[in-house]
């Protein structure tokens, strides 16, 4: 369901749990070749391969990505896919986290039309990572986040709704959640405050 005014929503999704990190000068990342693969992994380790393994697969159909370890390479895959004139958005915090919250002022960017857009998504990581990727047919909204009795705001969301989920897994999280399937239903999350979303300017 799209993002709108005026709804309710317990909100757990706005912190992930990943550290603070500070973007560092331009460094390249590079993949797993560099590491060596053991089989009694610790939870660290196996968080880490994790992250490996979502950089080194193979895009989805439709999908372009990449791992970026710089906010210049980060820059440089969204012009790449956007072209020149982005503008990057993020969730201003986590206030709201574990409580009800009410949507106050929704925008929807180019006009709530379906769009093209980057995530880049924290990875736990020993060092800075964002897996940035690119999906088609999105929808993206910023949203004030209100206290529900007293109307204030305490934060400003950003969503994306994934409009084409046909080709999705039908043991996706949110299928799973929401009791539905693919190609059934369009997704919308919330964009993690450590994460950011990229799209042409308005």
């Amino acid at each position: 369901m799209p993002v709108s005014a005026g709804v309710i929503e317990s909100k757990k999704q706005l912190r992930r749990g990943q550290p603070r990190h500070r973007l560092l000068a331009r460094y390249t990342f590079e993949s797993q070749h560099n590491f060596q693969v053991e089989t009694n992994l610790n939870p660290m380790e196996h968080v880490v391969m994790n992250a490996l393994a979502e950089c080194e697969r193979a895009p989805s159909a439709g999908e372009t990505k990449r791992c970026v370890g710089s906010v210049e390479d980060m820059i440089d895959f969204a012009v790449s896919v956007l072209g020149h004139d982005v503008v990057v958005r993020t969730t201003k915090g986590v206030k709201g986290s574990s409580q009800d919250v009410m949507m106050g002022k929704v925008k929807g960017i180019n006009g709530g039309r379906v769009t093209k857009s980057v995530s880049c998504h924290q990875s736990l990581y020993p060092y800075l990572l964002y897996y940035c990727h690119s999906v088609p047919k999105v929808r993206v909204y910023e949203a004030d986040i209100l206290e529900v009795e007293t109307k204030t705001t305490i934060n400003h969301g950003v969503a994306i709704c994934h409009v084409d989920t046909s080709m999705w897994s039908p043991r996706h999280g949110a299928f799973l959640a929401l009791g539905s399937g693919p190609g059934l239903i369009e997704v919308c999350h919330w964009i993690f405050e450590n994460d950011m979303n990229w799209t042409t300017a308005d």
